[in-house]
């Protein structure tokens, strides 16, 4: 058991010297989404009223997905007012690769069913916003497949000002979770019962394009 303990604190010390030579930062800005309302969407329901909402994607990556309630009232002009918040890495901002995509989908007990989409490089909406102090309201027409509808989407968008973060270091990233887990795993042999290990917050929650699984 002290042999345990002694490589548990040795991971701890080495973590803890090597996560203070860390002095690297990450870069972000608060983003800020407000879905407002479509208008003349196709009618994909035969028999009953259209529910429709809305799912948020950056390059189509699930990681990211974020979405509206469904409009119970509106039919094929749906309207949400529906804010949605991230936090956007500032190389995403600096080249066209980051999409923000937007798909509106129709609630069915049977399968939701595709309306249609809008998609925007994250470069063009920074870009279009800083004559206005980093915010603007859009309505872009919506694409189903190759085609353009009828329909439009209506949204706004703030982008804040530059965030320097530190990163979290080696001994948090990587040492102090594998120590917590094999914490655990010894109390469990031991005593019977092991200690849950909660990730830390932090890095994981802001859009890296270079992480994302761009689904065409």
């Amino acid at each position: 058991m002290l042999e345990w303990n002694f490589m548990i604190l040795l991971i701890l010390e080495i973590g803890t010297n090597r996560s203070m030579d860390n002095q690297d930062y990450l870069c972000y800005r608060n983003f800020g989404l407000t879905l407002i309302s479509a208008k003349n969407l196709p009618n994909v329901r035969k028999y009953f009223k259209p529910k429709v909402y809305a799912k948020v994607t950056f390059c189509g990556d699930k990681k990211t997905e974020k979405r509206t309630l469904g409009d119970k009232h509106g039919e094929s002009n749906p309207a949400w007012n529906y804010t949605l918040k991230y936090k956007i890495d500032e190389s995403g901002i600096a080249q066209y690769g980051l999409q923000l995509v937007i798909k509106l989908y129709c609630k069915r007990t049977l399968g939701d069913r595709f309306v249609g989409e809008i998609y925007k490089s994250m470069k063009e909406l920074f870009d279009d916003a800083q004559s206005s102090g980093g915010s603007a309201v859009l309505s872009l027409p919506i694409k189903k497949g190759s085609e353009e509808t009828d329909g439009r989407l209506t949204f706004s968008y703030k982008f804040g000002e530059i965030i320097q973060e530190k990163k979290p270091g080696f001994f948090k990233r990587i040492l102090l979770p594998g120590a917590c887990i094999l914490f655990s795993m010894i109390t469990l042999a031991t005593v019977g019962v092991g200690v849950p290990y909660v990730p830390f917050d932090g890095e994981h929650d802001i859009v890296h394009p270079d992480e994302l699984n761009e689904k065409k």
